[in-house]
């Protein structure tokens, strides 16, 4: 039997306590009851004594630097930590995940006296999360938070459009994969083939938006589009691939210069390409675009529902080469409605328009 002696004096209502006074070596046992008007619970009792013994050193972590930010690895690759700490007489070495012990059939821990090594051969995506480092002599103890993040290569990009064909230019749209790879999308690789050589050529490198214009195509060539997504392990393994090809036509301003006397070169704006309607995702930027003719070159002005779009951090409105685009930035379904886009010049005015739907 055990003799047992109450080690405070009155109840208290904390569920923490410090033993004091105990003599080092001494093994003792434990239990707590619970007390209320009507008298104490049954008592529950720690399954082994407690050694008493003296801290010489406080249990402390030293997590290495390189540790203390997010540790990034590729699925596959090994996962191999130290991380060293101090304390006397030896600390109890304590991992968990979210609260549970770890998976010891997919994770090593190999403990010494003065650190601990945590190691899984193939890192899966699984792996990634919050580890917890728990070191304790008796009540002292030391804790660190240890982030894994275990990446792969995206998925492909989404719903590819050809939105656009005009002159040598396409507009391509998509929207992000939706499996990131377990890492921030950086950008997107487009790239084009044309029908004859059936051979792919990036046409832009980093595209860091979810849309693009492709310029310079020949005329004559049919092309194709794809799209890679790329994050900090490379480019997604599959390509979005355009299901609509551009057939880059001849125009008669092409081949055929209109000989106009010199002083009868002023002409009024006209749209030789309209605006077309438009259904895009809501949060996923979406480009207008439409192309005008003038001499002298017309003022541009777009409109919403027949309000003047002025100076608003949402739409960037640009014209190059004749070509007039306006990008509405993350839209939601307010932005939906009826653009416009007016053209002038001291000769006159021209207007096109189009209906966008955010769904």
């Amino acid at each position: 039997g055990t003799d047992w002696t109450a080690a405070n004096k009155e109840p208290f209502l904390s569920t923490r306590y410090t033993i004091q006074d105990l003599s080092s070596g001494d093994k003792i046992h434990v239990r707590v009851k619970a007390v209320n008007a009507s008298g104490d619970s049954v008592p529950a009792t720690l399954e082994q004594p407690v050694l008493i013994r003296e801290i010489l050193q406080l249990p402390r972590i030293r997590m290495p630097r390189h540790l203390r930010q997010t540790y990034v690895r590729r699925v596959g690759d090994a996962v191999n930590m130290m991380i060293p700490f101090q304390g006397k007489p030896q600390p109890e070495v304590i991992w968990t995940k979210g609260d549970q012990p770890l998976d010891t059939s997919r994770i090593n821990i190999h403990n010494t006296e003065k650190d601990t090594i945590f190691y899984i051969r193939e890192a899966q995506r699984s792996d990634s999360g919050k580890y917890e480092l728990t070191v304790r002599i008796n009540g002292a103890e030391d804790k660190a938070t240890l982030d894994i993040r275990v990446i792969e290569p995206p998925g492909p990009p989404q719903n590819l459009k050809l939105v656009d064909v005009w002159g040598f230019n396409v507009a391509l749209e998509w929207t992000p994969p939706v499996d990131n790879g377990n890492s921030e999308i950086k950008g997107y690789v487009v790239q084009k083939s044309d029908k004859k050589s059936g051979k792919w050529f990036t046409a832009l490198e980093r595209c860091t938006r979810t849309s693009c214009t492709i310029s310079d195509l020949i005329i004559g060539n049919t092309y194709s589009f794809r799209v890679f997504a790329e994050n900090a392990c490379g480019l997604s393994e599959k390509a979005a691939i355009t299901s609509a090809v551009a057939h880059i036509e001849k125009t008669k301003t092409a081949y055929q210069p209109e000989k106009i006397p010199q002083w009868d070169m002023m002409e009024p704006p006209k749209f030789t390409q309209p605006l077309t309607d438009r259904t895009t995702t809501r949060g996923y930027s979406t480009h207008l675009f439409c192309c005008v003719r003038g001499f002298p070159q017309p003022k541009i002005i777009w409109m919403k529902n027949q309000m003047e779009i002025r100076e608003d951090p949402k739409y960037i409105a640009m014209i190059e080469q004749g070509v007039c685009s306006l990008e509405i930035r993350k839209p939601s379904p307010f932005d939906g409605g009826i653009y416009t886009c007016k053209a002038v010049n001291p000769l006159g005015e021209a207007s096109v328009d189009c209906k966008l739907d955010v769904k």
